[in-house]
This record gives structure tokens, sequence and C-alpha cells, in this order.
């Protein structure tokens, strides 16, 4: 009886100890998954947040006192040049016309009966130079008086889009008093603001201007590229930032002036080192990677990052691209862990994220 009890103890402990083997073969054998840094030329692209202008825009005032009479045009209509937009009443400024156009009648008769008694000496000629005189300055009133008359009409200065009101007819207006504002946007202004760093390498490029385009509020990328003409003179000391003005053609009229958007500023990289963002943690504002030496040990290395795509890392310093780094599973391991692994192409992991490439 002792020795069946003791068989079967036996078997009993031969068999935990063959599952715990397994267990910790099983352990033992787990890979992780290694693979490079991945060499190859791409783009990056760069987002700025933007503020779009009017090519033209302007504020339409009042140059002359009076009641407006009449509104010719309606808000947010299109006009074109020289097209009469607001009437303020015209009678006071007729009648001044009429006083100055009496008063060059009177002056030309005087001149007339002067100049007829000059050339009989009746007067002396200093006489008839005063009538002269007299000729001319009625005939400036009647040009400034015409002048004044012009003014009551306002038309438009460009082709563009009449805004909002800001008076109605009857409304007494003063000189100077804002009527509305005219936008011309056959073409718009597009301004950005660019770090020195970035404005430093945008300069060293010396090449043509560079190309851009503008992802509108909802984001959806407008079909007109603009180009960067203008870099405005000053930085801002307070952000380091410059800004850069972009123009962009506008045929449908879509984007209208006081609109927000980004400009995407497209950036060729030759011989890029790519990285999945996977493959990094980041320690104190650092980022590190997992590289996994000759011996399969893993050692933590630090790297700079040059730019960021979504997945994807570019590395500026830090790793060649011959060197093996730790894909997953880099919560399981610690420094100088020895590791057993599968080795993926970088091909095929970057084949899985997503890559702007050239």
């Amino acid at each position: 009886m002792n020795r069946i009890f003791l068989l079967i103890g036996l078997c009993a402990l031969l068999c935990h100890t063959s599952c715990t083997t397994q267990k910790e073969e099983k352990e033992v054998e787990q890979k992780l998954l290694v693979t490079s840094p991945l060499k190859m030329d791409t783009s990056i692209v760069s987002q700025y947040v933007c503020q779009i202008h009017s090519i033209h825009h302007i504020e339409l005032r009042a140059q002359e006192r009076g009641y407006l009479e009449k509104i010719f045009v309606d808000e947010g209509q299109a006009v074109k040049q020289g097209q009469l937009l607001f009437q303020i009443m015209p009678k006071i400024y007729e009648a001044e016309l009429q006083k100055a156009e009496a008063e060059v009648k009177f002056a030309e008769i005087e001149c007339q009966n002067t100049k007829s008694l000059a050339d009989r000496n009746v007067v002396a000629p200093s006489e008839l130079a005063m009538a002269r005189a007299k000729l001319d300055k009625a005939n400036a009133e009647v040009a400034l008086a015409k002048v004044h008359l012009r003014f009551t009409e306002i038309r438009a200065p460009f082709d563009g889009i009449i805004d909002r009101f800001k008076v109605r007819v009857g409304s007494l207006l003063g000189e100077g008093d804002l009527l509305t504002t005219l936008s011309d946007n056959s073409k718009m202004w597009v301004y950005f603001n660019v770090p020195e760093a970035e404005y430093l390498d945008y300069k060293a490029k010396k090449d043509a201007m560079v190309k851009v385009n503008l992802m509108m509020a909802n984001h959806q990328l407008f079909e007109f590229p603009g180009v960067v003409e203008t870099i405005e003179a000053d930085f801002d000391n307070e952000t380091g930032n410059i800004p850069f003005r972009a123009t962009f053609p506008n045929p449908n009229g879509l984007l209208r002036h006081g609109e927000t958007g980004n400009i995407l500023v497209n950036t060729y990289l030759k011989d890029a080192l790519i990285i999945p963002q996977k493959a990094t943690f980041e320690v104190l504002d650092k980022k590190y990677v997992f590289v996994v030496d000759k011996d399969n040990h893993v050692k933590t290395r630090e790297i700079t990052i040059a730019a960021d795509m979504e997945d994807l890392y570019v590395v500026k310093s830090g790793l060649a691209d011959n060197e093996r780094i730790l894909l997953e599973g880099l919560r399981k391991v610690k420094e100088n862990d020895k590791i057993a692994y599968n080795y993926e192409e970088p091909k095929s992991v970057i084949h899985r994220l997503k890559l702007p490439a050239e």
C-alpha cells in the first residue's frame, strides 16, 4: 500500500516538474520584434496657423456732410470699378456750383470791360491785371464746387464685394463717416508666422519662391496653391517669429477677407533616417530607443528628432541606418537585458504606417 502511494506521489512530482519546465521554456523562448531605421528620400509637411486677407480691403467713407439720399447696391454684392454706390443729397453743392459759375460770368464781363478801357489808356494796366486775377479766382471756385459736388457720389475705386452697411438712407453724415468696406478678393494675401530657425533654413535655400498650400477651416485643401512672396522686416521679440505673406489666386471667390486656416509647407528631405514613433520612449522631454547590440543585449540610446510625421519620426542624430532597434515590447525589457527576437525589414514596418515618400 505504501508503495502505491509512493508511486502516485512520484508521478505527481514528475508531472509538476514537467509543466513548470515547459512554462519556463515558453517564457524564455518568447521573442520580441526588432527592426532598423529606414533611409530614404521623403518630404515633411509643416503647418502654420494663418489669417486670410483680401489683396485690397478698404473703408468707404463720406467725403462731404449731408443726408444719405440713395444706396444703389446691396450688402455682399459684387461691384465694378467706377460703379455708383451711394448718393449724398447734392442740393447744397449744386447751388454752390451755380453761384460759382455766376461769379465767373460776372468776372468775365468785368474783365472784358476793363480790357476795353485799358486798350484806350483809360485805366492803368494794373486794373486789367486785377480783373484777370478775379476771373482766375472765379474759375478756381467753380472747379472747387465741382469737386465738392462730385464727392456727393461715392463710387467703387476697384472691382470688389460690398460689406455690411454702417448707415441707412436718410442718415445724416459727417465728413469721414464710415459707410461700408470694399474687398477685392481676386487674390488673397495669407499671413503666417515662422520661427527664427525655420526662417534661416528658408533663406539658406536661396531658390525660387516657396510654393505652399492652404488648409481651410473645414479641413479641406484649397484647390489653388500659393506662393510666398514677402517676409516682413522684423522679428517679434516675444514670440521669436517673423510674419510671411503668401499670395493665393481666388478665381472662384471662395476665400473671403478675415478667414483663418493653416498654411502647409512641404520640405524635401534627402536620405532621411526614419523610424516608427512606437519604437521610442520619452524621459524628461528627451527621446530614446532601445538599440540591440551584437550580443543581443538592449542598450538605451538618446536620439534627436529632426521632424515628426504621423506615426513616424525623422532622426537627426543618435542612430545609424544599420543598427537594430526594439520595435515592440519596450516595457518588457530593461537596460542590458538579453533578448530573443524576430527581425522585420524596415520597409515592411514602414509600409504598415503612413509616410509621404518620393
